[in-house]
């Protein structure tokens, strides 16, 4: 039983809030996939070091300014954790960490040379409006210099937040696009306003402001190894509810 305050939640409570909530599958599989890591750590001699939780630990303090250890334990009480719930959490954190790094780091630079094409970037804005004709009466207009793109972004786009930024989308990966339009804008040059392509979200006026060679950088090379660790504790859960004896 859980205590808040002068109320409290029984574990069976917890249980079918999540099913009514539709959580409890996803919650069930976390909870797998924690046994499968335990399981590969403990095969791999792969162990956390109680400095290494503590170091994890500070750098949690510092980043959410819990400089005292009066804040500390004032923020794990809110939490309803103790010092060793934490503590736990921190270890099995880093042993995906370890695992992943393990299991996949000599991995990355082959997966990124066959993949090379899905990492180029693009730095991207768009326009999406509901009507053909009024696309097309945009793209014409901007053709002929009577409105900028970024103004009537700032006008007619359906999304709020890229009327806000002027029809700023980002800098996006080839494989964040549907395959049509990433066809279209990684070929087309940039400052070129393209002609609008439907969706079904609409019809898109598209514009390349920069493009981004496929780089391997630290941050992509931490990516591909998250996904390929993704895809291995999906097919090991697989694995597992596949072949276990009834």
């Amino acid at each position: 039983m859980i205590a808040l305050a002068k109320e409290s939640v029984k574990p069976e409570e917890i249980v079918i809030f999540l099913k009514k909530h539709i959580q409890f599958k996803d919650v069930c599989q976390k909870i797998l996939y924690q046994k499968i890591i335990n399981q590969a750590t403990l095969e791999k001699n792969i162990i956390v070091t109680p400095e290494e939780i503590q170091n994890e630990a500070d750098i949690f303090r510092h980043a959410n300014r819990l400089q005292k250890t009066s804040d500390t334990l004032a923020w794990l009480t809110d939490q309803m954790i103790t010092v060793d719930d934490w503590e736990a959490g921190i270890s099995d954190k880093l042993l995906v960490d370890k695992l992943s790094e393990h299991l996949f780091s000599k991995e990355v630079e082959k997966f990124f040379a066959q993949n090379k094409l899905e990492f180029e970037q693009i730095l991207l804005y768009q326009i999406v409006v509901p009507y053909h004709q009024l696309a097309q009466e945009l793209f014409y207009q901007i053709e002929e210099e009577e409105i900028s793109f970024y103004e009537a972004a700032h006008l007619y786009d359906i999304d709020e937040k890229r009327r806000q930024q002027c029809g700023y989308e980002g800098k996006l990966y080839r494989s964040s696009l549907k395959p049509d339009i990433a066809a279209v804008v990684f070929s087309a040059n940039i400052g070129e306003n393209i002609c609008p392509i439907k969706s079904e979200r609409g019809y898109h006026l598209l514009r390349v402001e920069e493009f981004f060679p496929a780089e391997l950088t630290p941050q992509l090379r931490q990516d591909i190894i998250n996904r390929m660790f993704n895809e291995w504790l999906i097919s090991e859960l697989n694995y597992m509810l596949h072949n276990t004896n009834p």
